[in-house]
């Protein structure tokens, strides 16, 4: 089942703490006042118990106030160096503003064009430059979702971003999956051929026609 982000009231979600789509109990939260003696509402504070774990999450004015941990997923282990601050940052602000995570992801995508190769000044531009090298459809659509709804977020149009975490979180998980296909595959690829004995990595760049 997809991990659902936590809403106010909702009765299932992703837990911040064991990371599992779990069922929720809520609570009105209590002050218990010695002089009085009674257990007394906190207004506009509520207690959230997951059941699979059970911890807690507070709720004020329907906000989460704690755990203040992002759903966001950490960049992936290749990511490049230049673009991690800006991956964090959008991270940072994903419960806040998911409108303002999508435009900063959009960012990371136009930096992440440069250390695939291309100019990095104009991502449909890159792209396309991309498909006509080869890039494999599913890195393209991976590419176009996140190009299209960073541009929507930043300038109205028909997507909707302003309260959208579902898709913002769905836009990390893109640029990690591009990051895996398009950086970490090939390294892995070429280490493992590297690996092979001299002899036969001669033999198959002569059967290529390949000089070394």
């Amino acid at each position: 089942m997809e991990a659902t982000i936590p809403t106010f009231n909702q009765s299932s979600f992703c837990c911040l703490h064991c990371k599992v789509f779990a069922a929720q109990e809520w609570e009105q939260a209590l002050y218990y006042s010695p002089e009085y003696r009674n257990s007394l509402a906190v207004k506009n504070l509520m207690v959230c118990k997951c059941v699979h774990c059970n911890d807690y999450s507070f709720w004020y004015h329907e906000e989460m106030v704690y755990p203040s941990t992002s759903l966001a997923p950490s960049p992936h282990p290749d990511m490049p160096s230049e673009i991690i601050d800006d991956y964090n940052e959008a991270a940072n602000i994903l419960d806040k503003s998911p409108r303002g995570t999508a435009a900063l992801l959009r960012l990371v995508l136009q930096k992440l064009m440069k250390s695939l190769g291309e100019s990095g000044r104009n991502i449909d531009a890159d792209i396309k430059s991309l498909v006509q090298k080869g890039l494999p459809v599913e890195i393209q659509q991976a590419l176009d979702i996140v190009r299209v709804i960073g541009n929507e977020s930043v300038h109205p149009g028909s997507i909707d971003m302003k309260d959208n975490r579902e898709i913002a979180v769905k836009l990390f998980n893109l640029i990690n999956f591009i990051v895996q296909n398009r950086i970490t595959q090939p390294k892995e690829i070429s280490s493992l051929f590297e690996s092979l004995p001299e002899g036969k990595r001669k033999a198959i760049a002569k059967r290529d026609g390949i000089s070394k």
